[in-house]
């Protein structure tokens, strides 16, 4: 006989439901929590979540008890208390009219990482890296994996999972493998990242504010009726496939759909239905960002641009985006403290049409991914953000290359120098200024103790020019302290120099720590 109390219950419900009354809602925790989480340690931590207006809501962890009551929307927020770092597993419990508990949760570092395809780049697929992974998956690694996908509105929910392993991703493996040796703490990565996406793709739509190019294409993309179409179309198959990534075959019936829908412009717009949804402005950030908002983190590491070179001005305009939209995270998640590092585009063979040299890779007045790797380096003006130097490495005819090794050491000792307070160099030789004399230029670096070439050879990669800059030409180089005296028969005058700025520059300077140093030019001049 069905017992009575769960019939009065059930009828109870049904009768709420009739009456157009919602039910009681489970307490539901955002998103970003889970079990094998980290957080962020040293930092008040929000937990954030979802319950019926007006209940209380109760987090414990680690000792500490912090309550909340739901507001109006439903939306509850507790904080706790800064920790310190920690590798024992404990459990979180969130409690109201039912409860929640995450199991194995660590305290340590959290970084996002974050970009396009050489973020994304598997760790299977570098050599170097790959045979480090049965040994990393013993250190306190953890990873929530954000899958790709698309919203025309900002999203509370990522869709991704905690798990007790370290990244997939080559560069957010090695970042976290080697940061973790050097400090030994727990590290978190919340890896969020999707080949051929363009910045604009994970910035928030009130950058159109600070942004006019941002803007311009947001309304672009507004006014297209057959864009927006298929936006919905692309929105619609993510959501049948799970929100996991579906791949479409050029044949598909998804991708007959969508090119029937954009018609002509189909070839601009690039033909498959994931490459469409990637390259879109505003839609990464509405779904694979925006749902770890304020989830405690130490900052993200950032290794995009490709898709943003598409000519001289593209890469111009880049200095300007990336310090803006650097503004803006630490905007969003309230904190003026939010760390960034950029990993600088490596060496590639890609020039514009403007290039005089294009057989020479190595020219300074080719229009290249030099003029992007410039615009980079200007992020480094904002407090607490920094660039990795790859001009040094990097394949000339493979956009996805190999050598990822380096950058991850390279990002590992930059974070543990400038974030983590370890002593030593963590930044290669940075230009800082020159002077002409005797016929020849002085150039001065910062971060240059011990300034060296990595095989004894003088230094490459410096050109000079004269005043009519029509041609650059190979400089000769002598280090002398922490300067390099240029010179050549070819520029009895010199005006400017460059160095290592061209598409795949061979170069050899470094400081005592091995740190290359970074591309500059004394001039400002247009191609």
């Amino acid at each position: 006989m069905p017992d009575k109390r769960f019939t009065i219950m059930a009828l109870l419900l049904a009768a709420m439901a009739t009456a157009g009354v919602e039910a009681p809602a489970d307490v539901k925790p955002a998103d970003i929590f889970g079990d094998f989480m980290v957080l962020q340690r040293d930092v008040a931590v929000p937990v954030w979540g979802k319950a019926d207006p007006g209940e209380k809501v109760t987090v414990e962890f680690a000792g500490q008890t912090k309550s909340a009551v739901a507001g109006k929307n439903g939306e509850w927020m507790v904080r706790l208390d800064p920790m310190k770092a920690s590798a024992e597993g404990r459990a979180m419990s969130i409690k109201g009219k039912n409860a929640v508990e995450f199991k194995d949760v660590l305290v340590g570092e959290v970084w996002i990482c974050s970009g396009q395809s050489n973020m994304q780049f598997g760790v299977n697929a570098v050599k170097d890296l790959k045979k480090l992974v049965p040994e990393a998956a013993k250190r306190p690694i953890r990873t929530y994996d954000v899958p790709c996908h698309i919203a025309k509105k900002p999203e509370g929910r990522l869709c991704g999972r905690w798990s007790a392993r370290p990244p997939s991703s080559a560069v957010a493996f090695g970042f976290a493998y080697f940061l973790q040796k050097k400090i030994d703490v727990p590290i978190g990565i919340i890896l969020t990242c999707w080949g051929s996406s363009s910045i604009e793709g994970w910035m928030p739509i009130e950058m159109t504010d600070t942004l006019p190019h941002f803007k311009k294409m947001m309304e672009k993309e507004a006014a297209d009726p057959n864009i927006q179409k298929a936006i919905d179309l692309v929105i619609e198959q993510f959501e049948k496939h799970g929100r996991v990534k579906p791949q479409y075959s050029d044949d598909s019936e998804e991708d007959k759909k969508l090119k029937e829908i954009l018609g002509k412009k189909c070839g601009h717009y690039r033909r498959d239905a994931n490459i469409f949804a990637r390259t879109r402005p505003n839609l990464l950030y509405n779904a694979m960002l925006h749902g770890a908002i304020p989830y405690a983190v130490r900052g993200e590491v950032w290794y995009q641009g490709e898709a943003n070179t598409r000519s001289y001005e593209a890469e111009k305009r880049y200095a300007t985006s990336l310090k803006t939209w650097t503004k803006k995270l630490r905007e969003l998640w309230k904190n003026d403290d939010f760390k960034m590092l950029v990993v600088m585009l490596p060496g590639f063979r890609k020039m514009l049409p403007k290039s005089p040299e294009k057989k020479d890779l190595n020219y300074p007045g080719n229009v290249t991914w030099a003029y992007m790797r410039e615009s980079q380096m200007k992020v480094s003006e904002l407090p607490g953000a920094y660039v990795v130097n790859t001009a040094d490495l990097g394949e000339a005819r493979n956009i996805h290359p190999k050598d990822k090794k380096p950058v991850c050491e390279r990002l590992a000792a930059l974070a543990a120098g400038k974030v983590y307070g370890k002593e030593g160099l963590c930044l290669g030789p940075v230009f800082d200024g020159f002077k002409v004399e005797n016929g020849g230029m002085i150039v001065k670096f910062k971060n240059a103790d011990g300034l060296k070439t990595t095989d004894g050879q003088p230094p490459k990669g410096f050109w000079l020019t004269d005043e009519r800059h029509e041609k650059w030409y190979p400089a000769k180089a002598e280090i002398k302290g922490d300067t390099v005296l240029l010179s050549s028969d070819k520029v009895p005058e010199p005006a400017a120099c460059r160095y290592a700025f061209a598409a795949k520059p061979e170069v050899n300077l470094v400081n005592a720590d091995g740190f290359p140093a970074y591309p500059f030019r004394t001039d400002d001049w247009t191609p």
